[in-house]
Protein backbone atom coordinates (compact mmCIF):
# COMPACT_ATOMS: atom_id res chain seq x y z
CA UNK A 1 0.00 0.00 0.00
CA UNK A 2 1.35 3.34 -0.90
CA UNK A 3 2.55 5.65 2.17
CA UNK A 4 1.84 9.46 1.84
CA UNK A 5 4.02 11.24 4.23
CA UNK A 6 1.38 13.61 5.40
CA UNK A 7 1.54 16.26 7.79
CA UNK A 8 0.14 15.47 11.18
CA UNK A 9 -2.28 18.57 10.50
CA UNK A 10 -3.74 16.80 6.85
CA UNK A 11 -4.32 13.48 8.12
CA UNK A 12 -6.27 14.63 11.33
CA UNK A 13 -8.06 16.73 8.78
CA UNK A 14 -11.64 14.89 7.42
CA UNK A 15 -11.54 15.32 3.54
CA UNK A 16 -14.16 18.51 3.18
CA UNK A 17 -16.29 19.64 0.12
CA UNK A 18 -17.54 23.50 1.73
CA UNK A 19 -20.32 23.29 -1.39
CA UNK A 20 -21.61 20.03 -3.24
CA UNK A 21 -21.79 21.84 -6.81
CA UNK A 22 -24.89 22.04 -8.93
CA UNK A 23 -22.77 19.96 -11.49
CA UNK A 24 -21.97 17.31 -8.37
CA UNK A 25 -26.12 16.80 -7.90
CA UNK A 26 -26.77 16.65 -12.07
CA UNK A 27 -23.75 13.65 -12.61
CA UNK A 28 -25.70 11.72 -10.00
CA UNK A 29 -29.09 12.16 -11.00
CA UNK A 30 -28.41 11.84 -14.30
CA UNK A 31 -29.74 15.43 -15.47
CA UNK A 32 -29.47 18.92 -15.86
CA UNK A 33 -31.38 21.68 -13.51
CA UNK A 34 -33.92 23.25 -15.57
CA UNK A 35 -32.98 26.26 -13.41
CA UNK A 36 -30.20 26.91 -11.66
CA UNK A 37 -31.25 29.35 -8.51
CA UNK A 38 -28.84 27.84 -5.59
CA UNK A 39 -25.33 29.77 -5.95
CA UNK A 40 -26.11 33.63 -5.57
CA UNK A 41 -24.51 33.84 -9.23
CA UNK A 42 -25.86 36.86 -11.30
CA UNK A 43 -28.23 35.09 -13.79
CA UNK A 44 -28.96 38.18 -15.38
CA UNK A 45 -25.10 38.13 -16.60
CA UNK A 46 -22.21 40.44 -16.90
CA UNK A 47 -22.11 43.72 -19.28
CA UNK A 48 -21.01 43.31 -22.60
CA UNK A 49 -18.25 44.87 -22.38
CA UNK A 50 -16.74 42.66 -20.29
CA UNK A 51 -17.37 39.75 -22.19
CA UNK A 52 -16.07 41.45 -25.22
CA UNK A 53 -12.77 42.45 -23.19
CA UNK A 54 -12.59 38.37 -21.83
CA UNK A 55 -13.00 37.42 -25.56
CA UNK A 56 -10.15 39.89 -26.50
CA UNK A 57 -8.00 38.96 -24.20
CA UNK A 58 -4.47 37.52 -25.20
CA UNK A 59 -4.71 34.50 -23.44
CA UNK A 60 -1.67 33.14 -24.58
CA UNK A 61 0.01 35.36 -22.33
CA UNK A 62 0.62 34.87 -18.74
CA UNK A 63 -1.08 37.95 -16.70
CA UNK A 64 0.36 40.61 -14.87
CA UNK A 65 1.17 39.77 -11.84
CA UNK A 66 0.97 43.10 -10.18
CA UNK A 67 -2.76 43.48 -11.95
CA UNK A 68 -1.83 47.20 -12.77
CA UNK A 69 -4.42 48.23 -14.37
CA UNK A 70 -7.64 46.73 -12.07
CA UNK A 71 -5.76 48.24 -9.34
CA UNK A 72 -5.32 51.21 -10.39
CA UNK A 73 -8.95 51.63 -11.80
CA UNK A 74 -10.34 50.08 -8.30
CA UNK A 75 -7.94 52.65 -6.43
CA UNK A 76 -9.75 55.35 -8.54
CA UNK A 77 -12.64 54.27 -8.10
CA UNK A 78 -13.04 53.62 -4.15
CA UNK A 79 -11.11 56.73 -3.79
CA UNK A 80 -7.67 55.21 -2.44
CA UNK A 81 -4.28 54.08 -3.51
CA UNK A 82 -3.30 51.02 -5.56
CA UNK A 83 -0.75 50.08 -2.47
CA UNK A 84 -4.18 49.42 -0.63
CA UNK A 85 -5.92 46.91 -2.98
CA UNK A 86 -5.54 43.29 -3.55
CA UNK A 87 -6.70 40.98 -6.15
CA UNK A 88 -7.01 37.51 -5.99
CA UNK A 89 -8.78 34.51 -7.46
CA UNK A 90 -12.48 35.43 -5.75
CA UNK A 91 -12.68 36.23 -2.57
CA UNK A 92 -12.18 32.86 -1.65
CA UNK A 93 -8.68 32.55 -2.33
CA UNK A 94 -7.95 36.09 -0.66
CA UNK A 95 -9.15 34.24 2.48
CA UNK A 96 -6.96 31.37 2.17
CA UNK A 97 -4.04 33.85 1.65
CA UNK A 98 -5.10 35.78 4.75
CA UNK A 99 -5.20 32.96 6.91
CA UNK A 100 -2.00 31.74 5.83
CA UNK A 101 -0.76 35.13 7.06
CA UNK A 102 -2.05 35.12 10.50
CA UNK A 103 -3.10 31.51 12.02
CA UNK A 104 -1.31 28.52 12.45
CA UNK A 105 -1.93 25.33 14.84
CA UNK A 106 -3.80 26.82 18.05
CA UNK A 107 -4.33 30.08 17.25
CA UNK A 108 -8.07 31.56 17.80
CA UNK A 109 -10.49 32.61 15.29
CA UNK A 110 -14.20 33.86 15.51
CA UNK A 111 -17.18 33.62 13.22
CA UNK A 112 -20.87 32.86 13.21
CA UNK A 113 -22.07 29.85 13.69
CA UNK A 114 -24.15 29.00 10.07
CA UNK A 115 -21.75 31.31 8.48
CA UNK A 116 -19.93 31.28 5.15
CA UNK A 117 -18.09 27.65 5.59
CA UNK A 118 -15.27 28.41 3.05
CA UNK A 119 -13.56 30.59 5.67
CA UNK A 120 -13.80 28.13 8.03
CA UNK A 121 -12.33 25.34 6.17
CA UNK A 122 -9.18 27.56 5.35
CA UNK A 123 -9.16 28.21 9.42
CA UNK A 124 -8.88 24.20 9.76
CA UNK A 125 -6.71 24.16 7.45
CA UNK A 126 -4.06 25.74 8.78
CA UNK A 127 -4.45 24.29 11.83
CA UNK A 128 -6.74 27.61 13.72
CA UNK A 129 -9.21 26.98 16.54
CA UNK A 130 -12.65 27.97 15.49
CA UNK A 131 -15.27 29.57 18.19
CA UNK A 132 -18.49 30.35 16.90
CA UNK A 133 -21.02 33.07 17.82
CA UNK A 134 -24.73 32.91 17.06
CA UNK A 135 -26.81 34.61 14.59
CA UNK A 136 -29.24 37.36 16.51
CA UNK A 137 -32.48 37.86 15.01
CA UNK A 138 -31.18 36.35 11.74
CA UNK A 139 -28.49 38.98 11.42
CA UNK A 140 -24.67 38.51 12.55
CA UNK A 141 -24.16 39.66 16.32
CA UNK A 142 -21.01 41.89 16.12
CA UNK A 143 -21.27 42.56 19.62
CA UNK A 144 -21.21 38.99 20.32
CA UNK A 145 -18.43 38.69 18.03
CA UNK A 146 -16.25 40.87 19.16
CA UNK A 147 -16.98 39.80 22.94
CA UNK A 148 -16.01 35.97 22.30
CA UNK A 149 -12.71 37.44 20.57
CA UNK A 150 -11.62 39.28 23.74
CA UNK A 151 -12.44 36.06 25.45
CA UNK A 152 -10.52 33.67 23.38
CA UNK A 153 -7.95 36.12 21.91
CA UNK A 154 -8.91 35.65 18.56
CA UNK A 155 -5.93 36.78 15.79
CA UNK A 156 -9.14 37.29 13.09
CA UNK A 157 -12.88 38.07 13.35
CA UNK A 158 -14.95 37.18 10.11
CA UNK A 159 -18.11 39.16 9.55
CA UNK A 160 -19.75 39.34 6.10
CA UNK A 161 -22.42 42.24 5.71
CA UNK A 162 -24.45 41.97 4.16
CA UNK A 163 -24.68 38.45 5.09
CA UNK A 164 -24.63 35.01 3.34
CA UNK A 165 -26.83 33.13 3.89
CA UNK A 166 -29.71 35.35 5.45
CA UNK A 167 -29.41 38.13 3.05
CA UNK A 168 -29.74 40.60 6.02
CA UNK A 169 -27.03 43.59 6.31
CA UNK A 170 -25.92 46.05 9.20
CA UNK A 171 -25.65 49.71 8.42
CA UNK A 172 -22.20 50.58 8.09
CA UNK A 173 -22.72 53.51 10.44
CA UNK A 174 -23.71 50.43 12.88
CA UNK A 175 -20.54 47.97 12.29
CA UNK A 176 -18.10 51.60 12.03
CA UNK A 177 -19.56 52.20 16.19
CA UNK A 178 -19.31 48.48 16.90
CA UNK A 179 -15.71 48.72 15.94
CA UNK A 180 -14.64 50.44 19.14
CA UNK A 181 -15.31 47.04 20.93
CA UNK A 182 -13.18 45.02 18.82
CA UNK A 183 -10.07 44.01 21.00
CA UNK A 184 -6.58 45.13 20.30
CA UNK A 185 -4.73 43.30 17.79
CA UNK A 186 -7.68 41.45 16.44
CA UNK A 187 -8.37 42.15 12.73
CA UNK A 188 -11.73 42.13 11.11
CA UNK A 189 -12.41 40.73 7.86
CA UNK A 190 -15.87 42.34 6.48
CA UNK A 191 -16.63 40.44 3.88
CA UNK A 192 -18.71 42.92 1.53
CA UNK A 193 -19.29 40.44 -1.22
CA UNK A 194 -23.23 41.42 -1.81
CA UNK A 195 -22.43 45.07 -0.92
CA UNK A 196 -23.50 46.45 -4.62
CA UNK A 197 -26.60 45.03 -4.28
CA UNK A 198 -27.37 46.83 -0.87
CA UNK A 199 -29.15 49.67 0.46
CA UNK A 200 -26.63 53.01 0.22
CA UNK A 201 -24.83 53.02 3.61
CA UNK A 202 -24.27 49.78 4.36
CA UNK A 203 -20.35 49.33 3.40
CA UNK A 204 -18.17 49.76 6.24
CA UNK A 205 -17.36 53.73 6.13
CA UNK A 206 -13.55 53.42 7.55
CA UNK A 207 -10.19 54.52 5.56
CA UNK A 208 -8.49 52.16 3.61
CA UNK A 209 -5.94 52.83 6.26
CA UNK A 210 -7.83 51.49 9.46
CA UNK A 211 -5.73 48.38 10.50
CA UNK A 212 -8.29 47.00 12.38
CA UNK A 213 -10.22 46.10 9.19
CA UNK A 214 -9.62 44.28 5.54
CA UNK A 215 -12.66 44.77 3.48
CA UNK A 216 -13.49 41.98 0.78
CA UNK A 217 -15.41 42.25 -2.64
CA UNK A 218 -15.94 40.81 -5.43
CA UNK A 219 -16.88 40.72 -9.20
CA UNK A 220 -18.85 37.25 -8.65
CA UNK A 221 -22.06 38.83 -7.63
CA UNK A 222 -23.64 42.29 -8.73
CA UNK A 223 -20.92 42.19 -11.42
CA UNK A 224 -22.08 38.99 -12.98
CA UNK A 225 -18.48 37.11 -13.19
CA UNK A 226 -18.53 34.20 -10.76
CA UNK A 227 -17.22 31.81 -13.48
CA UNK A 228 -14.09 34.47 -14.06
CA UNK A 229 -13.31 34.26 -9.91
CA UNK A 230 -11.59 37.94 -9.51
CA UNK A 231 -12.11 39.31 -5.91
CA UNK A 232 -10.68 41.88 -4.25
CA UNK A 233 -9.48 42.98 -0.23
CA UNK A 234 -8.74 47.07 0.59
CA UNK A 235 -6.51 47.42 3.61
CA UNK A 236 -3.87 48.68 5.05
CA UNK A 237 -0.70 48.89 2.83
CA UNK A 238 1.50 46.37 5.26
CA UNK A 239 -1.28 44.40 5.25
CA UNK A 240 -1.81 44.42 1.57
CA UNK A 241 2.37 44.18 1.17
CA UNK A 242 2.22 40.99 3.34
CA UNK A 243 -0.37 38.80 0.64
CA UNK A 244 2.80 39.01 -1.30
CA UNK A 245 4.84 36.38 0.81
CA UNK A 246 2.18 34.01 -0.17
CA UNK A 247 -0.30 34.56 -2.86
CA UNK A 248 0.34 33.05 -6.35
CA UNK A 249 1.94 35.44 -8.43
CA UNK A 250 0.23 33.90 -11.47
CA UNK A 251 -2.66 33.07 -10.08
CA UNK A 252 -5.27 35.24 -11.82
CA UNK A 253 -5.94 34.56 -15.74
CA UNK A 254 -5.65 37.41 -18.09
CA UNK A 255 -9.11 37.01 -19.91
CA UNK A 256 -10.34 37.20 -16.22
CA UNK A 257 -8.57 40.71 -15.50
CA UNK A 258 -9.51 42.15 -18.78
CA UNK A 259 -13.42 41.40 -18.40
CA UNK A 260 -13.12 42.60 -14.38
CA UNK A 261 -11.81 46.11 -15.50
CA UNK A 262 -14.00 46.44 -18.19
CA UNK A 263 -17.05 45.45 -15.70
CA UNK A 264 -15.98 48.03 -13.48
CA UNK A 265 -16.18 50.60 -16.63
CA UNK A 266 -19.80 50.00 -17.09
CA UNK A 267 -21.69 51.45 -14.32
CA UNK A 268 -24.15 51.79 -16.25
CA UNK A 269 -25.04 48.39 -16.67
CA UNK A 270 -24.49 47.19 -12.83
CA UNK A 271 -27.59 50.12 -12.20
CA UNK A 272 -29.54 48.21 -14.47
CA UNK A 273 -28.49 44.60 -13.32
CA UNK A 274 -28.96 45.97 -9.53
CA UNK A 275 -32.80 47.44 -10.83
CA UNK A 276 -33.33 44.00 -12.06
CA UNK A 277 -32.27 42.16 -8.86
CA UNK A 278 -34.29 44.46 -6.69
CA UNK A 279 -37.44 43.53 -9.21
CA UNK A 280 -36.38 39.72 -8.69
CA UNK A 281 -36.76 39.75 -4.95
CA UNK A 282 -39.90 41.01 -4.65
CA UNK A 283 -40.92 38.73 -7.35
CA UNK A 284 -39.81 35.74 -5.11
CA UNK A 285 -41.04 37.25 -1.74
CA UNK A 286 -44.65 37.15 -3.58
CA UNK A 287 -44.03 33.64 -4.48
CA UNK A 288 -43.37 32.60 -0.91
CA UNK A 289 -46.47 34.77 0.53
CA UNK A 290 -48.57 33.16 -2.19
CA UNK A 291 -47.58 29.32 -0.52
CA UNK A 292 -47.38 30.56 3.31
CA UNK A 293 -44.21 31.25 3.66
CA UNK A 294 -42.38 34.26 4.64
CA UNK A 295 -39.35 36.15 2.55
CA UNK A 296 -36.71 37.65 4.76
CA UNK A 297 -35.64 41.37 3.83
CA UNK A 298 -32.54 40.69 1.64
CA UNK A 299 -30.02 43.22 0.62
CA UNK A 300 -28.42 40.63 -1.67
CA UNK A 301 -29.26 39.10 -5.07
CA UNK A 302 -31.09 36.37 -2.98
CA UNK A 303 -33.82 35.95 -0.70
CA UNK A 304 -33.87 33.47 2.06
CA UNK A 305 -37.60 32.12 2.24
CA UNK A 306 -38.64 31.07 6.14
CA UNK A 307 -40.72 28.14 5.51
CA UNK A 308 -42.12 27.93 8.88
CA UNK A 309 -41.26 25.03 10.51
CA UNK A 310 -37.94 23.46 11.22
CA UNK A 311 -34.59 22.25 9.46
CA UNK A 312 -36.15 18.78 8.65
CA UNK A 313 -39.00 20.18 6.93
CA UNK A 314 -37.11 22.98 5.03
CA UNK A 315 -35.06 19.71 4.03
CA UNK A 316 -37.82 18.36 2.85
CA UNK A 317 -39.04 21.28 0.92
CA UNK A 318 -35.61 21.33 -1.15
CA UNK A 319 -35.51 18.19 -1.99
CA UNK A 320 -39.11 18.29 -3.15
CA UNK A 321 -37.30 21.71 -5.71
CA UNK A 322 -34.59 19.64 -6.48
CA UNK A 323 -36.43 16.44 -8.05
CA UNK A 324 -38.28 18.84 -10.17
CA UNK A 325 -34.86 20.78 -11.52
CA UNK A 326 -34.90 23.43 -9.70
CA UNK A 327 -31.46 23.80 -8.13
CA UNK A 328 -31.49 25.87 -4.71
CA UNK A 329 -29.76 25.62 -1.37
CA UNK A 330 -30.12 26.47 2.56
CA UNK A 331 -28.11 27.28 5.23
CA UNK A 332 -26.74 24.67 7.61
CA UNK A 333 -27.28 25.80 11.27
CA UNK A 334 -30.31 25.74 13.09
CA UNK A 335 -32.49 28.21 13.22
CA UNK A 336 -31.51 29.41 9.93
CA UNK A 337 -31.76 26.21 8.55
CA UNK A 338 -35.58 26.62 8.59
CA UNK A 339 -35.14 28.48 5.35
CA UNK A 340 -34.35 27.45 1.79
CA UNK A 341 -32.48 30.11 -0.32
CA UNK A 342 -33.10 31.00 -3.90
CA UNK A 343 -30.96 33.36 -6.16
CA UNK A 344 -32.36 36.28 -7.92
CA UNK A 345 -33.29 35.64 -11.88
CA UNK A 346 -35.32 36.42 -14.87
CA UNK A 347 -38.66 35.74 -15.37
CA UNK A 348 -38.57 32.31 -16.79
CA UNK A 349 -36.35 31.15 -14.26
CA UNK A 350 -38.45 32.46 -11.10
CA UNK A 351 -41.94 31.19 -13.10
CA UNK A 352 -39.84 27.64 -12.87
CA UNK A 353 -39.67 28.12 -9.59
CA UNK A 354 -43.16 29.20 -8.82
CA UNK A 355 -44.63 26.32 -10.62
CA UNK A 356 -42.47 23.87 -8.09
CA UNK A 357 -42.48 24.75 -4.92
CA UNK A 358 -46.34 24.34 -4.17
CA UNK A 359 -45.82 20.26 -5.02
CA UNK A 360 -42.71 20.77 -3.18
CA UNK A 361 -44.49 22.29 0.04
CA UNK A 362 -47.38 19.63 -0.30
CA UNK A 363 -44.71 16.66 -0.50
CA UNK A 364 -42.97 18.30 2.98
CA UNK A 365 -46.12 18.72 5.03
CA UNK A 366 -46.98 14.74 3.65
CA UNK A 367 -43.74 13.66 5.61
CA UNK A 368 -43.78 16.04 8.67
Amino acid sequence: MTQFRFTPLCQSLPATVPFVGPETQERTQGRPFKTRLGANENIFGPSPHAVQAMCSAASWMYADPEHHELRSALAHHHGTSPAHLMIGEGIDGLLGYLVRLFIGPGDHVVTSDGAYPTFNYHVTGFGGQLHKAPYRGDHEDPAALFDLAARVDAKLVYLANPDNPMGSHHSGADLLRALDHLPQGCLLICDEAYVECAPKGTQLPVSADDPRVIRMRTFSKAYGLAGARVGYAIGHRDLIAAFNKVRNHFGMNRAALAGALAALQDQDWLTKTNAKIATARARIAAIASQNGLRALPSATNFVTIDCGKDGAFAQAVLNGLIAQGIFVRMPFSTPQNRCIRVSCGPDHDLDLFAAALPSAIRQAQAMA
